[in-house]
């Protein structure tokens, strides 16, 4: 399934947004599917939008790959084409836990980002660099 990863930045690029998952407690980037017919940086837009209550902008794409196969607790199998974009918040706005994925969701500064797994720290590191090109696993 195509999913996407926001990891947003705000606009001095000293902070990056996190949000609480409320199914295990982890701190990620903000996450989700892309829904059929849409484009993936406008998912991840509105993903931002829905569980951080956040406006931004996708700048570009930093890593692309294939997530581990996932069962969930009823059952349901998963795997995810994961598509990070690097985004830009519009100003200064106060995030939220906008819908029920999240428990909590705040600016964190770059040298103090949350407790994060390999796959969000490597993706934080790329956003962080200056290249522009999109980093794959070949």
């Amino acid at each position: 399934m195509p999913g996407v990863t926001a990891l947003v930045l705000n606009p001095e690029r000293t902070r990056m947004l996190a949000v609480r998952r409320a199914d295990d407690g982890a701190w990620t980037p903000v996450t989700g599917i892309i829904d059929p017919g849409e484009e993936p940086a406008r998912a991840a837009v509105r993903e931002v939008a829905e569980e951080a209550g956040i406006d931004c902008r996708a700048q570009r794409l930093l890593d692309v790959r294939t997530l581990p196969p996932i069962t969930y607790p009823n059952g349901d199998h998963a795997q995810y084409l994961d598509l990070c974009f690097l985004c830009e918040a519009d100003g200064e706005s106060v995030p939220f836990p906008a819908d029920g994925e999240s428990t909590e969701a705040r600016w964190f500064p770059l040298e103090a980002p949350p407790p994060l797994n390999e796959r969000f720290t490597r993706q934080l590191a790329l956003a962080r660099e200056e290249p522009v090109e999109t980093r794959f696993r070949r």
